[in-house]
């Protein structure tokens, strides 16, 4: 059905080799499908009628034993058409996907079910994960479902709450070490090195980047076929927008669409590798060694995808852009104030992004634009509470209120 491939000295791996990144050059590894028989199980068309989620896709996912899979119902998220805001901004078509629909609320739902899947599969007695929030909580949550112990392992730098109680109730093992992101990811990849004992399943891992790519089978469905002139979406550890990628080229690969979209990967300005690669022309990134953005996130500042993101972006004909915390904050605000979704700061980054590069003329007035929304609000309350007009307090009597209300008007 499929075998593993190094993306550099292209070396094979077979589906029982419990590796990470290539044995051989230690560069990162993709999952290749044979797809004349992928094409020959989706043309009965039985996939159709399965609901929308992750599992809809399920001949274009890893797994040999539909019997093992690990599931919370994730996928299937919501595409909002957001007219008001594409009024405000200047485009003509704007669509928001919220993947802080998900089970846990963020997006690293897809590829954890994928993951944790693989991990029962493996006969694995125990998952790893470095994580500023978000993996935190998806890896605990499914972990807990499958009945197998968890670890993660988290910088000390301030995480968001809403995150870390997730991780907390679910029932993993946290140590927070003295360090960035970076630091702690150094961590769990010596730990996973004996697969023995810890199974890692942070965005290095190939098999959840195969659960993130059905985020562009949805899109495409929902959009009744029509692919977006641009997908804009956050970066951070960059398997994101590596996984959103291979899977706009599958489905142009099986007939499902003709053209695909520019890819465009929008970071904090404190923690920009990407970006600044994009913007330079290099092929490699400089890595940033100590990253700050309120959007907790995306706060990396070498991030292990960087590779493909770059190729993702480039041979698309995409871009990236950075933008600051103040840019990202207003953005949050104004995606709330105009159309009710209420995203976490690194969420926002892609509004503030599209923002940014439609007022520098990169993005025409009549582009069709989807711009992916990573994760819910309530992941990070701490940041509108911080930034928002705070409550007027009044004594309980009509007319102060009334005198407030009349200074509104």
């Amino acid at each position: 059905m499929y075998h593993l491939e190094c993306i550099g000295c292209h070396k094979r791996y077979e589906p029982e080799d419990i590796v990470y990144t290539c044995q051989r050059c230690g560069d990162l590894l993709d999952i290749k499908y044979n797809y004349e028989d992928v094409d020959h199980q989706l043309k009965s068309g039985e996939w159709k009628k399965r609901p929308l989620s992750v599992w809809r896709y399920k001949e274009l996912l890893p797994i040999l034993e539909e019997s093992k899979k690990i599931s919370l119902n994730e996928g299937g998220t919501r595409l909002h058409r957001c007219d008001r805001l594409a009024k405000n901004l200047g485009l003509e078509t704007l669509y928001i996907k919220t993947e802080g629909d998900n089970p846990t609320a963020s997006f690293k739902d897809r590829g954890m079910t994928v993951g944790v899947t693989k991990a029962v599969e493996y006969n694995v007695k125990a998952v790893v994960c470095a994580s500023t929030g978000n993996t935190s909580a998806s890896l605990s949550a499914y972990a807990a479902k499958a009945g197998i112990r968890c670890l993660v392992v988290i910088p000390a730098k301030k995480i968001a709450y809403g995150k870390l109680s997730q991780a907390m109730v679910y029932g993993a093992k946290l140590i927070q070490v003295r360090g960035s992101f970076d630091d702690a990811l150094k961590v769990v990849l010596e730990l996973s090195l004996d697969t023995n004992r810890f199974y890692l399943l942070n965005s290095i891992n190939p098999y959840r980047i195969e659960g993130q790519k059905t985020v562009a089978y949805e899109i495409l469905e929902q959009l009744g076929g029509k692919v977006p002139h641009k997908v804009v979406m956050p970066v951070g550890n960059a398997g994101n927008i590596t996984a959103t990628w291979k899977g706009f080229n599958e489905f142009k690969k099986l007939g499902f669409t003709d053209s695909l979209p520019k890819m465009i990967g929008i970071q904090a300005e404190g923690a920009a590798p990407v970006a600044n690669a994009i913007s330079s022309g290099k092929e490699v990134i400089e890595p940033v060694p100590k990253p700050e953005t309120l959007a907790t996130a995306i706060r990396i500042g070498s991030p292990v995808n960087w590779k493909r993101a770059l190729q993702a972006i480039r041979e698309s004909g995409g871009t990236a852009e950075m933008v600051t915390d103040r840019e990202i904050v207003d953005a949050q605000k104004l995606l709330a104030r105009y159309e009710g979704l209420f995203v976490e700061p690194a969420s926002a980054t892609s509004v503030a992004g599209l923002k940014k590069l439609i007022e520098a003329g990169q993005i025409a007035k009549d582009d069709n634009v989807t711009c992916i929304a990573t994760g819910h609000g309530l992941k990070d309350p701490d940041v509108p509470v911080q930034f928002c007009e705070k409550p007027s307090e009044v004594e309980p009597t009509l007319k102060a209120v009334e005198k407030i209300v009349g200074n509104q008007q």
